[in-house]
């Protein structure tokens, strides 16, 4: 049986490995992507206007509460409707950016709320302005705060990037399920999925602690 399957394996390696790659990039665009738009989501939420602030809250109240599978089919086939030519790829990477953007600017929110006033109202009373107080003050410290919670957002957008061959993105979950329907081996490589998906997210892991420590204040 092991025999078979490795030789299965080796058949279906360039599958296997191009299912790989098409994960990683849809999740390493959308966690890009949703960390940069939450960046701006959480200063709004914080810094913003009254207005502004109602409709961000809307926004991340509203996607956090929409499942991940329902923002996939409605950024593939409501972009369609309304004239955008998005394909399946561009589509899944819109509806995770969208996801991660949320959850990201919830956490931004809570770190730059967790900073006293008191650094802001110093830094306004050098003469920095807001963009040199965030950038100098506000920022790194939040970063710090943010990078625990943001590595287990940015390991959620792998494990949802599997809901995107729903609309017919090859990632390794499609993959694997044609590789399945043509040997049948379903729970050899099922198992060797949730290995790639279980590296993937250790890398992500590792790479957040390895951030962490170079970002660390020294003690």
């Amino acid at each position: 049986m092991s025999h078979t399957f490795l030789e299965q394996l080796w058949i279906a390696r360039t599958v296997i490995i191009n299912g790989v790659g098409v994960t990683v990039s849809i999740s390493l665009l959308a966690i890009l992507a949703g960390s940069v738009l939450g960046v701006f989501v959480g200063l709004a939420l914080v810094y913003g206007g009254v207005v502004l602030r109602l409709i961000v809250r809307a926004y991340t109240d509203i996607i956090r509460g929409t499942p991940v599978l329902v923002l996939v089919l409605a950024s593939y086939y409501v972009s369609a409707a309304v004239g955008l030519d998005l394909g399946p790829f561009s589509a899944g990477v819109l509806a995770l950016a969208i996801f991660c953007s949320s959850h990201v600017g919830e956490i931004v929110r809570g770190a730059l709320q967790a900073i006293p006033k008191g650094q802001t109202e110093a830094a306004k009373a050098i003469g920095l302005t807001f963009t040199q107080t965030f950038t100098s003050v506000l920022w790194p410290q939040a970063m710090r705060q943010c990078l625990p919670a943001w590595v287990n957002t940015a390991a959620e957008m792998v494990k949802a990037s599997t809901l995107l061959s729903v609309i017919g993105v090859a990632e390794l979950l499609l993959r694997t399920q044609e590789i399945i329907s043509r040997n049948f081996m379903s729970l050899q490589f099922y198992f060797l999925a949730g290995g790639l998906y279980f590296i993937v997210n250790y890398g992500i892991e590792h790479f957040g602690k390895y951030v962490e420590r170079k970002t660390a204040l020294p003690s």
